[in-house]
């Protein structure tokens, strides 16, 4: 990659161990915390799956159980693993005895720990393989079609009908999409639960549930196989189901999801310690089955201006990646976010739109840049809006930005129509076509616009990830410095899933697909 903008790369090194420092710190707390959504996780990854008579989950039921009987911080695998030595049966039993009210986990007698260990890690390893080949057959696909070399073209789902959106995801990609997104519900992300089975009647989005992904992977990888490419297919883990959707999304095969706790913080009022806890789970599955996170910075301006605000945005980018680093999540699947936001009425926005894209780029060289289209400023103008847009898409094949994040003519207008994606996508595919090499061919000039605008930013996200290093995260997120949100380390909804682990807890999913598990070694 060509360097353009001579940042300092000394403040950059900064920078990064203000945010390592900052992880680090907060991965203190992580380590010694689990929720009622990481538990509900291992119940599904241990194989529990489906309702019980009242439409509940069965991962709901058990570890139900577990809070009532005070044995939460005992841990779901510790207490599953019990009741699977004592009574000889699998986990999936277990469960539906417990929502017939048949057996109770805590009146159960204690077996040996080790007994109990590898009962659970023989059920845990057959899951991780299973992850582990829906990975490998990524590759291999991938592998088949030959992977695009440019950005790759993002569009969204959103009828609320899981049937409707699999015929406009195959139009979209009849059309050239390289990556179909399924919109959540409005307001999935504060339902503790997970949605069960195929669903068609959400509003605003469609349910993220275990059978939704299923239908949409078959319907992507039937459409790919015509058309000849790998489709990318990207839902929600964010929310208070977190860590349950990672899983369901590593089971049915998705290749990108969004995955950012200081999303949830700032615009779902979710608690900060409970959705930093789920976040470091998720982002351990996630990592293991090789999806790439999208991260939700570019949520900061439209609430924050994006001129005087930009440096929170990479300040936030430092925190994600690192606190990815923490889960083991390479670079390579970092799709940190960022946006063209900047009010159009602004003088130079566009360089300085290009300085914030380029920064990206070259701050971070192997992650792919999640970039967002605008949206704050689009009227109902859809001449100004294709306007806009087209600019923005020349931003990214400038700074080689990777995931695209198509703007709509009729953005924040209504949901886009088919023929809207399809335009946008004829759009993208001139703009990334004529001006291919163009990014390579062009400097900047030293002391200019664009590289002023860059060094600002820079020292701005410096000093803010030192004063959130002295002041540790949660007091910092008190404050209110990312998007002028305040949240209370205590408030919000969730803290009541947090508690500390007790002794003999453990979760076979967090060692298995650790950094230190190769791929190979699992089969």
């Amino acid at each position: 990659m060509k360097i353009k903008l001579d940042l300092d790369k000394n403040k950059i090194a900064r920078a990064r161990q203000y945010a390592k420092s900052v992880a680090e710190d907060t991965q203190e707390f992580i380590d010694l915390h689990t929720t009622v959504a990481v538990e509900r996780t291992v119940c599904r990854l241990l194989g529990i799956d489906g309702v019980d008579d009242f439409g509940v989950p069965l991962a709901n039921v058990v570890v139900d159980n577990l809070v009532s009987a005070n044995l939460l911080a005992t841990g779901a695998a510790y207490m599953l693993g019990n009741a699977m030595v004592s009574l000889s049966i699998t986990p999936q039993e277990i469960a539906q005895k417990i929502a017939k009210e048949e057996i109770n986990l805590a009146k159960i007698s204690i077996a040996s720990y080790n007994t109990i260990h590898n009962s659970v890690y023989t059920v845990a390893k057959s899951t991780v393989n299973k992850i582990a080949q829906n990975r490998k057959t990524r590759e291999n696909l991938l592998n088949q079609y030959k992977d695009k070399d440019g950005p790759l073209l993002y569009v969204i789902v959103a009828s609320g009908n899981i049937y409707e959106d699999a015929v406009q995801a195959k139009a979209a990609v009849m059309q050239g999409a390289d990556i179909i997104a399924v919109i959540r519900s409005t307001g999935q992300s504060l339902l503790d639960y997970v949605p069960y089975g195929a669903t068609t009647e959400g509003f605003g989005g469609t349910y993220a549930t275990q059978e939704n992904f299923k239908i949409m992977r078959e319907t992507l990888d039937k459409a790919g196989e015509e058309v000849g490419r790998y489709i990318r297919l990207c839902n929600y883990c964010s929310g208070l189901c977190m860590p349950e959707i990672a899983a369901m999304g590593a089971l049915e095969r998705l290749d990108v999801m969004l995955n950012d706790a200081f999303y949830g913080i700032l615009f779902r009022d979710i608690n900060p310690k409970r959705t930093l806890v789920d976040q470091f789970f998720s982002r351990v599955i996630n990592g293991f089955a090789g999806v790439i996170i999208n991260t939700g910075e570019d949520n900061y301006l439209t609430t924050a201006d994006a001129v005087e605000e930009a440096h929170t945005v990479l300040a936030s980018q430092f925190l994600n990646e690192q606190f990815a680093l923490m889960a083991n999540l390479p670079e390579e699947q970092m799709g940190l976010g960022h946006a063209f936001e900047i009010s159009p009425d602004v003088k130079n926005g566009f360089l300085y739109e290009l300085a914030q894209a380029q920064m990206a780029r070259e701050i971070f060289p192997k992650a792919p840049l999640k970039y967002m289209p605008p949206t704050k400023f689009m009227t109902g103008d859809i001449f100004k809006g294709t306007a806009q847009n087209t600019l923005f898409n020349i931003v990214t094949i400038l700074t080689g930005q990777k995931i695209h994040l198509l703007g709509m003519m009729t953005e924040a207008i209504h949901t886009p129509f088919m023929a809207d994606r399809a335009l946008a996508i004829e759009n993208a595919k001139y703009i990334f076509n004529t001006m291919e090499n163009l990014g390579s061919e062009i400097d900047f000039k030293p002391g200019g616009i664009i590289q002023t605008r860059a060094a600002d930013v820079l020292t701005k996200a410096c000093d803010l990830l030192s004063q959130i290093e002295s002041e540790k995260l949660f007091a910092t997120l008190e404050k209110g410095i990312f998007a002028g949100i305040k949240r209370r380390r205590d408030g919000g909804k969730g803290l009541s899933g947090v508690v500390a682990k007790g002794n003999g807890y453990f979760n076979p999913f967090i060692e298995l697909m650790s950094k230190n598990q190769k791929i190979e070694e699992v089969f």
